[in-house]
């Protein structure tokens, strides 16, 4: 091959990845990672591997861990339509920290993963930075994480995140439907909006109205996109105190929790309780929030699909004993979590099935119990 034929040089930024706006996005969000460390993360910022000093683990009788991973689904979308994108990193942290507290686990380090058809590194810093708020909020650390610039498989302005969470709970305290019985009552705690489930509908509902996420919602006193921008609540806080001070006695007056995600809230709850049982739960004890009612009105969504992919304000359910429940509801409202009792648990009923789309069983492979939705929203 003569010089005249060679190819002009094919490097690694023609190619579409550009190390060095990689080293800048890093240096962006260095601070941000490393004020979530404590003294048990080792090896500092950068490593080829994140390290989480274990030796609190030995205070433990028999210390189980307990893993999440996820992702915050097509929320992303608006994010990137919007040019928002210091947000869904703590929508990323909600998705993972409160699945684990479920089981009363404790979230002791996060690790995340974002992929990009261009790395912006001011953009690739917003998303950190988020990630790091929601980690402050859950009180764990961010030890590690991957931006990897994928050109020609996404667009130079798309981008997905991903994360996984490690925790730790002790082995005789772990939460759960062994833990429910019947007459167990069920509390719900309000969510901050539709948190990162149900953006596929909702972006089709928009898509279907010719609405612009810029444009101004009476019911939402902000923009469209704002309004489903906001935050997911991180509710690992709250709920490993409450159990805390439920259970201070070595019982189990707290049961266990519920984290509303995709499937809705009967589909969730269900997963928690046990064979044989069901909890009733009645829709006159809120009022749907206006995300949810305006959303729905604007795509005459059917109350059934409504039900089976928002959360309808609720972001987390918990359930405990009778006795307990009001010093439960009191606690969660004087701790600034507005709560209110939504049901109770009781024995299976063989009629329950007859209730059609208002009962729910076997949700997500779980061969659990059953949920039955009653009553209309209060208004």
């Amino acid at each position: 091959m003569t010089d005249k034929e060679l190819p002009n040089p094919i490097t690694y930024a023609t190619a579409g990845v550009d190390v060095e706006a990689g080293d800048d996005a890093v240096e962006l969000m260095k601070s941000a990672v490393t004020a979530t460390h404590s003294t048990r993360v080792l090896g500092g910022f950068g490593g080829f591997a994140g390290m989480w000093d274990a030796t609190a683990l030995t205070s433990y009788r028999r210390p189980v861990l307990t893993t999440s991973t996820d992702g915050v689904g097509t929320k992303v979308a608006i994010a990137q339509a919007m040019d928002v994108h210091d947000t869904i990193g703590q929508d990323l942290v909600g998705m993972v920290v409160d699945d684990i507290v479920v089981v009363g686990a404790k979230p002791l380090f996060m690790t995340d993963y974002i992929a990009t058809g261009k790395v912006v590194p001011e953009r690739i810093a917003d998303i950190v930075r988020g990630i790091a708020t929601g980690c402050k909020l859950a009180d764990t650390a961010l030890i590690g994480g991957e931006t990897a610039e994928h050109p020609g498989l996404l667009a130079p302005d798309e981008y997905d995140v991903a994360g996984a969470v490690t925790g730790v709970v002790e082995g005789d305290r772990v939460l759960g439907p062994e833990r429910v019985r019947e007459g167990d009552v069920v509390i719900a705690m309000e969510s901050s909006g539709v948190h990162s489930n149900g953006y596929s509908l909702l972006r089709s509902i928009v898509a279907s109205r010719k609405w612009t996420w810029d444009q101004h919602i009476d019911e939402f006193g902000r923009s469209l996109g704002e309004e489903l921008l906001e935050p997911t609540r991180i509710y690992t806080k709250v709920c490993l105190e409450l159990t805390e001070e439920l259970n201070a006695d070595g019982g189990f007056a707290l049961r266990g929790f519920s984290h509303v995600t995709g499937g809705g809230l009967a589909a969730n709850l269900a997963r928690v309780l046990p064979r044989g049982t069901m909890a009733t739960i009645d829709r006159s004890t809120w009022s749907l929030p206006a995300v949810c009612s305006v959303m729905a009105d604007a795509g005459n969504v059917p109350q059934a699909d409504l039900e089976r992919t928002l959360n309808l304000g609720v972001g987390m359910i918990a359930v405990v004993e009778p006795d307990a429940a009001p010093a439960a509801l009191t606690w969660l409202n004087d701790y600034g979590m507005k709560s209110w009792q939504i049901g109770e648990v009781t024995a299976l009923t063989d009629t329950a099935a007859e209730a059609g789309d208002d009962f729910i069983q076997g949700a997500k492979g779980v061969d659990g119990g059953g949920v039955l939705m009653h009553g209309s929203y209060a208004k």
